[in-house]
């Protein structure tokens, strides 16, 4: 039994599925369905049956995770202890959302580099809000930033707001459009998949059918296609502020647009919370960071833009 093989079960438990266990491992699924197959063989027991399109424990994985996830969790413990020991930078594992991912991750990370002088070596990857959740409370990843995480008995997690922000529909200038909302073309972003994102919820709210929404590799190609007259895009109002002003774009009014967003930061509880945790915690409330999680630049041409679609997280 290895710890690769049990950090495997624990996301293949929390997150329901080989192939989502996969995609945040970065291996293929028949890599992860036999490190599942030999922790079955190991411990005489199937673990994880499939129940219709999911995953289901069974007794004994019930009771396997809980105490998997603490040697998974002892595992990371172990190697930052080493890490430390040589004086390697301490390693800090954030978790974005699409959006984030596109005009805010980069800059956010070398800023943070240069604030801790090089001394926290930061990696990110994207996520789901679900997946956040799972992720953080099995300590594969140690801070998100994005929609809001819900904290129980088995999430113990703190969220806390940091950035509100304006969501508001954007059209071409010519553009007019009349009757329900959820009649018209939507134009969505990677966080338009997301059913707990913001642009989700507005989806959801607006009652648009997944026949009339498109979605597109970025938000910058679903605001270009937005300004050739396809339909009509969510967008931050700061983030689509460089189109806005150059009128590129106009502003189409609901009865529910604009509305106000935010991002969260999530950890876990301080008992728990890794030290490069409560450093860019604490970083993304200083006057720098909120600056440029503002206006952190034009976004990336939708040319050169690789979709940040729930993929490798960490190996």
């Amino acid at each position: 039994m290895t710890l690769t093989q049990l950090g495997a079960f624990v996301l293949v438990a929390r997150l329901g599925s080989v192939r989502a266990a996969a995609d945040v491992l970065g291996v293929s699924e028949p890599a992860v369905s036999k490190a599942i197959a030999s922790l079955r063989v190991h411990l005489d027991d199937q673990l994880v049956v499939r129940n219709g399109n999911a995953m289901a424990l069974t007794a004994g994985g019930s009771r396997l995770l809980s105490i998997a996830s603490q040697m998974v969790s002892l595992g990371s413990e172990a190697e930052a202890a080493v890490r430390a020991a040589r004086g390697a930078p301490a390693q800090l594992r954030l978790l974005v959302n699409p959006t984030i991912a596109e005009f805010i991750a980069a800059p956010l990370v070398e800023s943070f580099a240069r604030r801790c002088s090089n001394t926290i070596e930061t990696t990110s990857g994207v996520a789901t809000a679900a997946e956040m959740r799972e992720l953080l409370t099995a300590r594969i990843a140690d801070i998100a930033l994005g929609p809001a995480l819900a904290a129980d008995a088995d999430h113990p997690l703190v969220c806390e707001a940091v950035l509100r922000y304006r969501i508001m529909l954007v059209a071409a200038p010519s553009a007019r459009y009349t009757g329900p909302p959820s009649k018209w073309p939507w134009l969505v972003g990677p966080s338009g998949t997301d059913p707990d994102s913001d642009i989700g919820r507005l989806l959801h709210a607006h009652r648009v059918p997944e026949s009339h929404i498109s979605v597109f590799p970025s938000e910058t190609a679903a605001w270009a296609a937005a300004a050739n007259g396809a339909g009509v895009a969510p967008a931050n109002s700061s983030l689509v502020a460089p189109q806005m002003k150059r009128a590129a774009l106009q502003v189409i009014a609901t009865d529910i647009t604009p509305i106000n967003g935010c991002w969260y930061v999530t950890t876990l509880r301080p008992d728990r919370r890794t030290e490069g945790a409560a450093y860019l915690r604490n970083f993304l409330s200083t006057p720098d960071a909120l600056q440029l999680m503002c206006t952190p630049g034009a976004g990336v041409p939708p040319s050169r833009f690789r979709p940040p679609v729930y993929v490798t997280i960490w190996s």
